[in-house]
Formats: structure tokens, C-alpha cells, sequence
């Protein structure tokens, strides 16, 4: 492993030239950053840091199914189990609420004591409850199969876009899109393989294989993966609770070229809690997150009540995640090089606009467009989860991250129930349409909420030009 020449980009120099991401040629550090990011990780990981982000995001398309192939599996589980629907929409609202409650803990943990034995749990959890799946015969059973895979789920995601945030706060936009990429997209795989098993007679067989890969792959991330230690830049003071890179909150001597997670303030997450900026990013969570799961557990019925061919459906289901996953990465590269909030606020309206268009595309009965506005609005909307673990980061700093972000993404809790139990009852009292629709202005406010963020006062990074959640803005000022 330590010879990187076949694997992710190598970040050691070369008799060829410098690394991918060395000062030499990532427009970030050549700006002025001074600070060897890649090097350092190297000697410390004895081979390249990429290596950590392809184990996460092995991971993350790994467990991936939990979230993305539901829709796919709701109708056989049904069916063999003679289950009503609207009882398994549930289901997938207590995926969302344990997925999202387990990452605090999760995080808490991880910052303390690393991802190993954290990761191996995980494992355990995510592929024993898919496998457990099969051998499910009452709703209850589901509901406590679902719920304990989702905490496996929960732990792999905080550790994976932390470990991102951790090992690359020079490009935490493009490394964390990679591994949420992978979590959207890697169901892209499966996605078809479910829907063409996706019979009663079969469906068992495909939850056991399923679970069987979860498994494999996340024991492998666990071996693999490991946290860089505090002082791994070599910075004085080391920093702290409340602390500055640096040791203060402006950071300390040589913090110039740091990243914004790196040179500002490290927040504790009570610090944060106080600042007004973490509840406005906090109500713009809820609000995307719905917008996002509405669409992703509800998008082969949303079809099918149009009356569409089957074949429109099952291309929605499957071009979905590769939609979201692939905007990920490319719109979190573009929140590392350009303001990232003004980034966020305009992928999260035109994540509502094309979520309002879908809704004529299905009602003209227009199965290509239908299928092209399902991509566009999931990957505009799908990013969600790259901006906020990198705004949290900028603004809070690094040292806490996995705590940190964990408290915001227990939004998704309010996002999924809206998607799960909350869409389900206004389908049967107001229809399909008044439903999605909501879930398009949900999108729209949350983009427009985005322009009034800048940095937490007395973070070291006010009116900061370098700041990539908020460069200068002498208005806000």
C-alpha cells in the first residue's frame, strides 16, 4: 500500500514532477498557502492520503443501499409481508432518525479515540441488519432491522466525512464530495440488480448478498482507516477547547497559509451552539434534507402516478444516485475555489426550481424529461451534504469536526420525517403535487437563507479574503 503508482493520486513528489495536490499545482496552495499538507501526511501515514479517502468512500458506497435502494425493495417487502404502504413509508423515517442521532455520539468518539473500533461496530451493524432483512416477518421486525443497520450507517458516515475534513482542510469541498459521492452513487450499482430481483420470491436472496457486501467492505474501511494526531502540522500550541490552531483565536505563529478550519478558532460544540450561525444553517438542513429524501424515497411512485412506463421509473431510481453523486464532487470542488456560500445558495434554488419543473414534466406525461429534470434536481439539492460539513469546518474549525458536524446533521431527522411520515400523510389529504411542490420552495428558501451567512464573530476569520465560506464583504461588515 505504500506504493501509491496504482492507486488514488499520489500526494509524495515524483522524479515526474510535483503531486497532484503539492503547492506547485493546486491553485490553492500556490496562492500563498506555504503549509504541505500531502507531505506531511505522508511521513506520518508512511504512503499517501488518498489511500483514507478511498477507504471511506469504499465505505460509504458500501452502506449506501439503506438510503438510496429502499424505494426499490418497499414494494416485494410489502407485498410478502402484506404490510400497507403507508406503514413501511416509516420505515425509512427511522432510518433517517437513527442515522442522524447515532452520528453526535459517533463523533463525540471518533475525535477522542479515533475510528477503528468505532468502524469494525459499524460493520457489524449496517451488514447484519440488510442481511436480517430477509429473514424479517413482521412490520416490528423491520422497523428494528432498519433502525439498528441505520446507526451503522450513521457511524460510517461521520467517520467518513470527517476523515476527509481531517486528513485534507486544504480541499475539504472536493475530498468530502468524494466520499458523499460515493454514498449516492455507489447505489448505482445495486439499484438495478434490486429492481430486476425485486419479486417476492426473490428479494430475500438479494437483501442476503447485499448485506453480505456491506459487511465485507466496511471491515476493510475499519482496518484501513486512522486519524492524523493534534499537532500533525507541526503548529505551536497545539491548540484546545476554544482554542485557535495557533493557540489563540486570531491562530498562532505560522497559521497564515493554514486553511480557515485550521486557522481560525476551534469552536467545543457548546461554543457553537451559541453562535447564530449554526441555527440558520440548522433550519436550512431541515429544509434540504426534505427537499432531497422526498425525492429519493418517493421518486418510483412520484412516476407512477403520472401513469409513466416502468422503464421511467426504474431510470429515475438508478440515474439518481449517479446524479448526486457525481454533483458532489464537482460542486464541492467549486465551493474549495469560489465563495462557498454564494455556491450553496444558488445549487439550492435551482435545486427547487428543477424540483417545480419536474412536476410539469410528469403531468405532460414526458418520460425523458421527467428523468433529466429527476438528475438536475438531485444534483443541485445532493451537495447539500458537502456544503455543510465544509462550512462547519470553516467556521468552527477541525479539531471538533466529527462532533460538530454530527449536532447539525440531526436536522436530516426533521428532513426525513417530512419525507417519510409527513409527505405520506399530505399525499393522501392534498396529492402528489401540493406535496413535491413544497419540497421545491423548501429548497428555494434554504438557498436564499444561504446569503446571509458569514463567519461566527470573534472566529479570527471576519472580513478574512481567504475565508472560502465568506470572503470579504464589506456589506456584511
Amino acid at each position: 500500500m505504500a506504493d501509491d503508482a496504482d492507486g488514488p493520486p499520489d500526494d509524495s513528489p515524483t522524479a515526474d514532477g510535483p503531486p497532484a495536490d503539492s503547492p506547485a499545482t493546486d491553485p490553492e496552495a500556490s496562492a500563498g498557502s506555504g503549509v504541505d499538507y500531502a507531505g506531511r501526511a505522508s511521513e506520518i501515514l508512511g504512503f499517501s492520503r488518498w489511500w483514507q479517502i478511498a477507504a471511506a468512500a469504499g465505505m460509504m458506497a458500501a452502506v449506501s443501499p439503506y438510503q438510496y435502494v429502499w424505494s426499490s425493495i418497499e414494494q416485494p417487502l410489502a407485498e410478502s409481508l402484506d404490510i400497507a404502504l403507508p406503514a413501511l413509508g416509516a420505515v425509512f423515517s427511522f432510518y433517517v432518525v437513527f442515522q442522524s442521532l447515532s452520528q453526535f455520539p459517533a463523533g463525540k468518539w471518533r475525535d477522542s479515540r479515533g475510528p477503528g473500533a468505532l468502524t469494525f461496530l459499524a460493520a457489524l451493524l449496517a451488514g447484519g441488519g440488510y442481511v436480517g432483512l430477509a429473514y424479517a416477518t413482521t412490520l416490528w421486525q423491520l422497523y428494528l432491522l432498519y433502525s439498528l443497520g441505520a446507526v451503522g450507517v450513521g457511524i460510517v458516515y461521520t467517520v467518513a466525512v470527517n476523515t476527509a475534513v481531517k486528513w485534507f482542510p486544504d480541499r475539504t469541498g472536493l475530498t468530502t464530495g468524494v466520499g458523499t459521492m460515493a454514498f449516492a452513487a455507489g447505489s448505482a450499482l445495486v439499484v438495478p440488480y434490486v429492481r430486476a430481483n425485486a419479486t417476492v420470491a426473490a428479494y430475500s436472496d438479494v437483501l442476503r448478498n447485499v448485506g453480505l457486501g456491506i459487511l465485507v467492505v466496511t471491515l476493510v474501511g475499519a482496518f484501513l482507516l486512522r486519524d492524523p494526531p493534534d499537532d500533525w502540522l507541526g503548529l505551536d500550541g497545539g491548540g484546545g477547547d476554544g482554542d485557535g490552531a495557533g493557540g489563540d483565536d486570531e491562530g498562532g505563529d505560522g497559521s497564515d497559509g493554514l486553511a480557515a478550519s485550521l486557522r481560525g478558532r476551534a469552536y467545543t460544540t457548546r461554543e457553537m451552539l451559541s453562535t447564530w450561525q449554526f441555527w440558520l444553517l440548522y433550519a436550512m438542513f431541515v429544509a434540504m434534507a426534505g427537499a432531497d429524501l422526498l425525492v429519493i424515497a418517493n421518486v418510483v411512485r412520484f412516476a407512477e402516478q403520472f401513469g409513466l412506463r416502468a422503464v421511467v421509473a426504474t431510470a429515475s431510481a438508478t440515474l439518481l444516485p449517479v446524479a448526486a453523486g457525481v454533483s458532489r464532487m464537482i460542486l464541492g470542488e467549486a465551493s474549495d475555489r469560489f465563495d462557498r456560500k454564494r455556491v450553496m445558495a444558488a445549487s439550492f434554488v435551482l435545486a427547487g426550481v428543477f424540483r417545480l419543473a419536474l412536476i410539469g414534466a410528469g403531468r405532460a406525461e414526458a418520460g425523458v424529461a421527467f428523468v433529466a429534470l429527476v438528475m438536475a434536481a438531485m444534483f443541485f439539492s445532493s451537495p447539500l451534504f458537502v456544503y455543510f460539513p465544509s462550512v462547519i469546518a470553516d467556521y468552527y474549525g477541525a479539531r471538533n469536526s466529527s462532533g460538530n458536524y454530527a449536532v447539525l446533521y440531526t436536522a436530516k431527522v426533521g428532513g426525513g420525517v417530512f419525507a417519510g411520515t409527513v409527505a405520506g400523510y399530505l399525499v393522501a389529504t392534498a396529492g402528489w403535487i401540493p406535496t413535491f411542490a413544497l419540497g421545491g420552495g423548501l429548497a428555494i428558501a434554504a438557498g436564499l437563507a444561504a446569503l446571509l451567512l458569514r463567519p461566527p464573530s470573534g472566529s479570527g476569520l471576519e472580513g478574512d479574503p481567504t475565508d472560502p465560506a465568506n470572503p470579504t464583504d464589506p456589506a456584511a461588515e
